[in-house]
């Protein structure tokens, strides 16, 4: 007997060592933060910039990186044409913020990067996409299992991380139990030619 696995999910998870970066990006994230009232969206007691970010020069080292990341995606999944930046925007999450189940309509690829990540400060939840897996739980062995029988993955934020993933994926965060102040940078792609 052999087994074939299809349809996977594709997440990528990229650490970017550059320090300087999230110093740059915190300062300038508070400033805006402090301007402007933000917008609401699934954002529960947080901050949520307005979705133009990307557009700013303050913030081009980190569209350039997000952009070098997401030509690397293109390559391994076999996609044509090229990425572009549809919206990008900063999220301030203070104790107890987090962000409701959503996914982002319109777009190819989404992801987060996370600036300030304090222990415990909420964990993005990724659901299993096939919804007729959710018909029935079957009763799983106790002890550790393989990632291919989960039916939702968490990722716990680290500053310095991106995580890249379809944007039909339904996702949350988790609120926040530090004590302190999560930061992070959300954004979508699209595929031109499909999209503009």
């Amino acid at each position: 007997m052999y087994r074939e696995l299809f349809f996977p999910t594709p997440i990528y998870i990229l650490d970017i060592k550059d320090q300087s970066l999230n110093i740059e990006l915190e300062k300038n994230i508070i400033n805006w933060m402090n301007e402007d009232k933000g917008i609401t969206r699934t954002n529960v007691n947080g901050w949520h910039s307005p979705t133009d970010m990307h557009l700013k020069p303050e913030f081009k080292r980190l569209t350039n990186a997000l952009l070098e990341a997401q030509n690397k995606i293109y390559k391994e999944e076999y996609l044509d044409s090229e990425p572009v930046i549809g919206n990008m925007w900063a999220n301030v999450n203070p104790p107890g913020g987090m962000n409701r189940a959503h996914q982002h309509p319109n777009s190819l690829w989404s992801g987060v990067y996370y600036i300030k990540a304090p222990k415990n400060c909420g964990n993005l939840k990724i659901d299993d996409p096939r919804a007729s897996a959710s018909m029935i739980r079957p009763k799983l062995k106790d002890g550790e299992k393989p990632s291919r029988v989960w039916r939702e993955t968490g990722f716990e934020p680290k500053a310095g991380r991106l995580i890249m993933f379809y944007s039909w994926l339904v996702h949350c965060v988790d609120p926040n139990k530090s004590n302190d102040t999560r930061i992070s940078v959300s954004f979508n792609f699209l595929q031109k030619g499909m999209f503009l």
